[in-house]
């Protein structure tokens, strides 16, 4: 399963005035983050405080994830990293030592 560090946004332009109106749409992306939680990919997710927007870390195939995150389509947008685990790391620093 491959891991993934995703940088999510809320799109300004989709977030309402009205701050009953917000607080519902806040809600209701929780409850989806919570969902996600429950299937197992979604490992970690945080919002940068202050800001609209934060990060999400993912184990899934690509097709797992690519699924996951168009539910949150157009509300936010993303940028996707894959992550290399530490022993991933070291086995591409053997192969540069030639070990």
């Amino acid at each position: 399963m491959e891991k993934y560090v995703a940088f999510w946004e809320v799109d300004q332009t989709k977030i309402p005035i009205d701050r009953q109106e917000r607080g519902a749409g806040w809600g209701l992306l929780m409850t989806m983050v919570a969902q996600d939680r429950e299937t197992g990919t979604l490992k970690d997710w945080g919002a940068f405080t202050g800001e609209n927007r934060g990060y999400a870390i993912y184990e899934a195939t690509k097709l797992e994830l690519m699924n996951t995150l168009q539910q949150y389509v157009p509300f936010c947008t993303f940028e996707v990293h894959p992550v290399s685990s530490m022993g991933e790391v070291n086995e591409m620093i053997s192969a540069l030592a030639g070990e």
